[in-house]
């Protein structure tokens, strides 16, 4: 009987010593539970639970996120300096152009940027994948598929950092395989590029075109003036009232010079020789040249059909002229300078980094997304405690 008992003790002692770790790790288990349950339903609901769903997420259902990165700068030709100086001043080579980086940017997060890659449900078939996880992929039930959704979706994707020190605009798109994410950024990249050669041929067309039409106005003008000047000279049968005033006034001159001849002549007889046969003819010579000097004279100061009344309005018609073809050369000079200046300015997109194909999927960060899950569930979880024990104290 002895043997027997002391067998029996021998086994029992052998099975609970097997059964120990299990014990202990239950054991273990309910010091865990019981040590979450005496800190109460809060953090349970504040910590435990986003936790656990966290490492759920995390650790199950997220899908892969490859990471394709591009990087480019849209530069331009500088200009000339003016000067020596400042050409010495000025940064050779190429200078950065802002408004063509930024349009670039809108137009990579814009509505039409999407629909182009959305051609043939590109874009739905690339994140619409039943292999992407229903809690990452779009439109996960199939309700759906208006192209807004998609938008919105699609510009969660894509991020575009511009580095205004460096001017480098980094072009980073997020897809569920490396060759989609590659894909994308190589069309966005593309698509910019022609954006920006877009932008380029319209300024320079409109540059060009400003300039010409400045030239065909000022032609106009000209060609107006011009007509106004002839028609002038036709009514008042003057080439040039002021050349002819000129040549009226010699000859007045040389006819007051005959008159002071006369005149000293006819004095000179009629004081030695009163009665000279020639004093009546020197007379009669005296009074026509006084007659021809005065008809002369009202042509150049007489009324309204006087050259100095046609020289007022000749001068004026004559300086609107002169103005037109002046504002003609300016114009003709600002055509050239406009052509050179659209060959000149042309941005260009320059690829620092080519888009590239990810080796591995670098999102989503799974051991930061649980821990930071935890700590803002701590934060939560402490900031209620103090809450509710104010509130408690309050009562009090």
């Amino acid at each position: 009987m002895l043997d027997r008992s002391s067998a029996f003790a021998a086994d029992g002692q052998t099975i609970d010593a097997a059964n120990s770790p299990a014990r202990a790790r239950l054991s273990y288990a309910e010091r865990m539970v019981k040590r979450i349950l005496s800190l109460g339903w809060l953090f349970i609901f504040t910590v435990v639970i986003p936790t656990a769903c966290a490492i759920l997420y995390f650790g199950f259902f997220a899908s892969d996120v490859y990471v394709s990165e591009s990087k480019f700068v849209v530069r331009a030709p500088d200009k000339p300096a003016a000067s020596g100086l400042g050409g010495l001043l000025k940064t050779a080579g190429f200078s950065s152009t802002g408004d063509e980086v930024y349009a670039a940017r809108d137009y990579v997060l814009s509505r039409d940027a999407a629909a182009e890659l959305n051609r043939g449900d590109y874009l739905l078939k690339a994140y619409g994948d039943r292999r992407i996880s229903i809690f990452d992929r779009f439109n996960p039930l199939g309700l759906d598929k208006s192209f807004e959704s998609l938008y919105k979706y699609y510009k969660g994707k894509i991020t575009v950092d511009h580095d205004t020190t460096s001017s480098i605009t980094t072009l980073m798109v997020r897809a569920y395989t490396p060759q989609d994410a590659q894909r994308i950024n190589a069309e966005l990249l593309s698509r910019s590029e022609v954006l920006v050669n877009q932008l380029n041929a319209r300024g320079r067309r409109d540059l060009v075109s400003a300039a010409e039409l400045e030239l065909a106005e000022a032609k106009e003008s000209a060609t107006e003036a011009a007509v106004a000047l002839a028609e002038f000279r036709n009514r008042a049968g003057v080439v040039d009232p002021e050349k002819q005033a000129n040549v009226q006034l010699q000859m007045i001159s040389k006819l007051q010079d005959q008159l002071i001849a006369t005149r000293i002549q006819l004095l000179q007889l009629r004081t030695y020789t009163p009665k000279n046969p020639q004093i009546p003819v020197l007379q009669a010579g005296e009074q026509s040249l006084s007659r021809e000097i005065d008809q002369e004279l009202s042509k150049i100061t007489g009324g309204r059909g006087s050259l100095s009344s046609s020289a007022v309005q000749y001068q004026r018609l004559q300086v609107a002229s002169q103005f037109s073809d002046k504002q003609v050369a300016a114009a003709m000079s600002s055509l050239e300078e406009a052509r050179n200046e659209a060959r000149r300015q042309q941005a260009y997109v320059e690829r620092i980094v080519q888009p590239s194909l990810p080796d591995d999927a670098i999102e989503p960060r799974r051991l930061r997304g649980i821990i930071a899950t935890m700590v803002m569930g701590l934060v939560v979880w402490g900031i209620s405690i103090m809450l509710l024990a104010g509130i408690k104290e309050h009562r009090d």
